[in-house]
């Protein structure tokens, strides 16, 4: 199967949103995802270095702002269209 890492940086990074929490310090998400995407997102510039021993990566201003706009994309309902009355005219 020829795989679209793109995709999966993607949901990861819509993922991250979900669980992102923000203080005084900046954005930070639990960083328990695959590793390799989650280095791919460092390399994109969208968290901090994975790497570490800390349980949560920080998300760069880019990423927070990237990463809101993937998940409102991939999970937000949209809304119904009004109700056509088929008899009405």
């Amino acid at each position: 199967m020829d795989i679209d890492y793109d995709k999966i940086d993607d949901c990861t990074l819509a993922l991250l949103y979900l669980v992102t929490s923000e203080s005084e310090y900046g954005a930070r998400a639990w960083k328990g995802f695959d590793w390799e995407t989650m280095n791919r997102l460092h390399e994109k510039g969208y968290i901090s270095n994975p790497k570490s021993k800390a349980l949560s990566v920080a998300l760069s201003d880019k990423g927070l702002v990237r990463a809101k706009e993937l998940f409102e994309t991939f999970f937000a309902k949209t809304p119904e269209p009004p109700a056509t009355d088929a008899h009405a005219a």
